[in-house]
């Protein structure tokens, strides 16, 4: 069975205005039930990531800052968000979300996370939305827990996985791969072990060429017995924050491959969402949903 981590708490109120789409998170629930991709026992609600597990990941000065809701005026801004307690709490939902994700997979070859890929997040900061790096927190649980050996990130956010990039910098058992934007944010850029800039516009054609000339050699190589997918929508050409020119079913094609590759690698796959910032809501909903269809498709 797919299983989904999912929250109401995920669905967390903005102020006017804001630009992140947080509409989402309660979107894509529903229209999966509603074309009956999913059904309610697809879903199970994630408990609270503990201290423990996020300071094996992240520093106490850190955590402290964001439990007591004291980050300055310019880390607050980083984020992206504005800070408060309920923020913190949804984003540790989503970060034992994503530790679920990691169990559910390794039973059903596949498990996915309605949000999450919070990949901007560093030891001892968060940037771009992200305040925890969810990835890295799984991927140390299945390391610790001598459940996975040897792990493959497979980052197609239009962003660098800047934060997974250096938080896993000398973890050899991670092997990071990022396929994104040249041009986009973050205009610092950290070295993930694999990092593949695309230039402005790439359209369909040449962005599934260039994943499908890396992804089956990278297995061949690292050898993963667990992939994480941060399968970000925003290389839609109609996305406000991508620089990139796919369209909807490019995007659907790209975890196509994915996930065909993992399936038949047989290799256990936990896919967290990323970002998606197309102008039309209902545009960033549908192509998130592909990868819901596709799992369905190809696993069940």
């Amino acid at each position: 069975m797919l299983k989904i981590a999912y929250s109401p708490i995920y669905h967390h109120p903005l102020p006017p205005g804001h630009r992140f789409p947080m509409a989402k998170y309660s979107l894509i629930p529903e229209q999966l039930l509603y074309e009956g991709t999913c059904t309610e026992d697809n879903f199970f609600e994630p408990a609270k990531l503990s201290e423990k597990q996020i300071l094996r990941t992240h520093t106490q000065e850190y955590w402290t800052k964001l439990k007591t809701n004291s980050l300055t005026r310019q880390e607050e801004r980083k984020t992206g968000f504005p800070l408060t307690p309920k923020l913190v709490e949804r984003e540790i939902t989503i970060c034992q979300g994503t530790i679920d994700n990691a169990k559910h997979a390794l039973e059903y070859g596949i498990s996915m996370n309605i949000a999450g890929g919070t990949h901007h997040a560093y030891a001892n900061s968060g940037e771009g939305f992200c305040l925890l790096n969810d990835i890295c927190l799984a991927s140390h649980w299945l390391l610790d827990n001598n459940l996975a050996n040897q792990i493959l990130v497979v980052d197609l956010d239009v962003h660098q996985g800047n934060g997974t990039a250096k938080i896993m910098q000398s973890e050899k058992r991670v092997f990071t791969f990022s396929m994104h934007g040249e041009k986009n944010y973050p205009m610092h850029k950290e070295s993930s072990d694999l990092d593949i800039e695309l230039p402005d516009g790439t359209e369909d054609g040449l962005y599934l060429q260039t994943l499908e000339n890396n992804l089956p050699r990278l297995i061949d190589e690292v050898q993963p017995d667990f992939i994480f997918f941060q399968s970000g929508v925003d290389v839609l050409a109609t996305d406000k924050l991508g620089r990139l020119g796919l369209n909807m079913e490019g995007c659907k094609q790209r975890d196509k491959f994915v996930l065909e590759r993992c399936k038949q690698n047989n290799i256990p796959v936990a896919v967290n969402m990323g970002g998606g910032y197309s102008h039309k809501l209902s545009d960033i909903v549908d192509a998130h949903a592909n990868t819901f269809r596709l799992a369905q498709e190809i696993y069940f």
